[in-house]
């Protein structure tokens, strides 16, 4: 089924557009795979076929290796955002909310070693459990607490002050190489304790204060 924009349970007026997401914006996640930390942000894109809806429970693929969970805290965009400023990128976010960055570890382990881009192994269709979203009002973008719970048992414990390239200039980094329209989602990294996902794994995801998610893997 299509993903259906929503804010604060009512319909977005804008479709899902393009799901940007940014690489390693977290040192110790970065630490824990052996790869180098960046020294700008590193961008790659999901299209809209790879978001469902992070509430019902989700498949994974069964047949291309290990499938790992990353967990984000994520941005809707409700103004064009072309050259921005730190200011401008502000107030374009329009709500937040919870996404997976789910990753064919295997294979994209296979796509680096070849010097090939990743989207075969981040880019999937259902590659994006995403929530839906609240409005982002009165929300530190510097002090945003990000738990996952696998299990019952606590996996990923991050907060967006460890963040690299933190929020707002993020934002205006991405938008200084193309533009970010209404209806298009940022995912803004994930914090250290990423791992595989089974079939029946019960998932609990939390933006301390703002949001939480139970859900399953099929």
């Amino acid at each position: 089924m299509k993903y259906q924009l929503t804010l604060d349970n009512k319909p977005f007026p804008h479709t899902l557009g393009k799901i940007v997401c940014v690489g390693r914006n977290y040192a110790d996640h970065a630490r824990e795979l052996d790869n180098p930390v960046p020294a700008e942000p590193l961008l790659f894109m999901k299209p809209a076929t790879a978001a469902v809806a992070m509430e019902q429970p989700f498949a994974i693929p069964t047949d291309r290796g290990s499938c790992h969970f990353e967990t984000e805290m994520a941005l809707l965009i409700g103004e064009p955002l072309h050259r921005a400023s730190e200011m401008e990128a502000a107030k374009a976010i329009t709500g937040v909310g919870l996404a997976f960055d789910l990753t064919l570890r295997d294979v994209q382990s296979t796509l680096k070693q070849k010097g090939h881009p990743w989207e075969i192994a981040k880019a999937f269709d259902g590659s994006c459990p995403l929530s839906a979203f609240v409005t982002a009002r009165g929300i530190d973008w510097q002090n945003v607490q990000l738990h996952m719970s696998r299990n019952g048992d606590l996996q990923q414990d991050g907060n967006s002050s460890h963040m690299i390239t933190p929020v707002l200039p993020l934002l205006s980094y991405i938008s200084q190489h193309f533009s970010l329209l209404p209806g298009d989602v940022v995912l803004t990294g994930t914090p250290a304790g990423v791992g595989p996902l089974q079939s029946g794994d019960q998932i609990d995801a939390v933006l301390v204060g703002i949001l939480q998610v139970s859900t399953a893997v099929k």
